[in-house]
């Protein structure tokens, strides 16, 4: 089941983005132990900067057709009712998959936690309200480091996106022509500005740059400066696998201390975006390895939901199959490794076929429904033009 004027390279892109975080998140939550291997591994391998990948796609994706439809509006009422239909399909087609998982980690927080892992019952109700009032990111930045957050810690970024999908259409109609300034101006201010743990929450580089280049495409220069030179063989895979290497090795220890190195990652996942943009197969041929690529990127959403309470699911499973294991360690990690990977592919298509894809059908509808453009209205009495 595909979607509907989809961009393939988009998708490949959110394909990887979600599998860098999935084996990033794989430290410490599915690989309860260490070695020495995994050690330097993951001190080189910033695989959290998926997450920006994702942030530069959704701006792309989002302002690629909401911008266009509001400045399409001849009046406010309609812009208001675009407004309000955006914002009602955006809420079929991320809260039902978002709810459903946080209400699975509390029923499991109760019934299937004999380890421990899901946590306690008080963080992760604590967690779920954040969440759903979309202050998940907030409540990240206050408790990293500090205190217990829950096992539905991923919906910090989530939140972030609600923030954006909820102010987005408001900037568009206050700012008109001036939106690209505004954003540029955003990206600039957030390159040389420190991060903090707050900041990092509310990071929208990524976005704005999504974003303005949804607004670039738009113009003939765009089409000028398409790099058909990537269609030859071998090059725009290397290139993407060039992009991704440095996107990791800047999410990595070694260049904690680059003090630009969150705008420059920025940088590079719209680097990535606007070569994705064109959907000529630049970045990878098409074939077997670009559609499972693909298949990842549709279900991303899922995955990303689904990823943690897998992970733990499969210690919890491996506890009670060997309680008195213990610690385990890393002749275990094949078996962790293939158990995860099996319940985040059958899990994730299920939430995709079963949950997604019919309720975003759904919210179309209802959207559509409500806040359609209202007919003419015709009076009655009205003389009937003659032939």
């Amino acid at each position: 089941m595909r979607m509907k004027n989809a961009i393939e390279d988009i998708e490949l892109l959110r394909g990887f983005a979600v599998l860098l975080v999935v084996v990033h998140h794989a430290q410490s939550n599915l690989i309860s132990w260490t070695t020495p291997a995994l050690t330097r591994f993951y001190s080189y391998f910033g695989g959290w900067v998926g997450v920006d990948l994702f942030f530069a796609v959704s701006g792309f994706v989002i302002a690629r057709s909401l911008v266009p439809r509001l400045h399409a509006q001849p009046d406010g009422a309609a812009a208001r009712r675009e407004t309000l239909s955006f914002w009602m399909r955006r809420a079929w087609r991320l809260l039902p998959s978002a709810w459903l998982w946080l209400l699975v980690i509390l029923l499991a927080t109760l019934t299937f936690n004999s380890s421990g892992v899901f946590g306690s019952l008080e963080a992760n109700l604590e967690a779920s309200v954040a969440a759903v009032l979309q202050v998940a990111n907030i409540r990240f930045a206050q408790a990293f480091m500090q205190w217990e957050y829950g096992s539905s810690f991923v919906y910090w970024s989530l939140a972030l996106e609600e923030q954006f999908y909820l102010l987005f259409p408001l900037l568009i109609l206050l700012s008109r022509r001036w939106l690209p300034y505004v954003l540029l101006g955003l990206v600039a201010l957030q390159l040389f500005m420190p991060r903090s743990v707050m900041l990092m929450m509310f990071r929208t580089d990524a976005l704005a740059l999504g974003v303005l280049i949804a607004l670039w495409s738009a113009q003939p220069s765009y089409r000028r400066l398409q790099p058909a030179l990537l269609a030859r063989r071998g090059l725009g895979v290397g290139v993407l696998l060039v992009l991704l290497l440095c996107l990791c090795a800047l999410g990595s220890e070694p260049l904690t201390m680059f003090s630009m190195r969150i705008g420059a990652i920025a940088l590079l996942a719209a680097a990535l975006v606007w070569l994705a943009s064109y959907d000529r197969n630049f970045l990878w041929p098409d074939g077997a390895f670009k559609r499972l690529m693909i298949w990842f990127g549709t279900r991303s959403y899922a995955i990303y939901l689904i990823h943690i309470p897998a992970f733990f699911f499969t210690r919890e499973i491996y506890y009670r199959l060997y309680p008195q294991q213990g610690d385990f360690g890393d002749s275990f990690f094949y078996p962790f490794v293939l158990t995860a990977a099996v319940l985040i592919v059958v899990l994730s298509e299920l939430n995709y076929r079963l949950i997604e894809c019919p309720l975003r059908e759904r919210g179309k509808q209802i959207a559509q429904r409500l806040f359609a453009k209202p007919a003419p209205q015709v009076r009655v009495d009205a003389p009937v033009p003659g032939p």
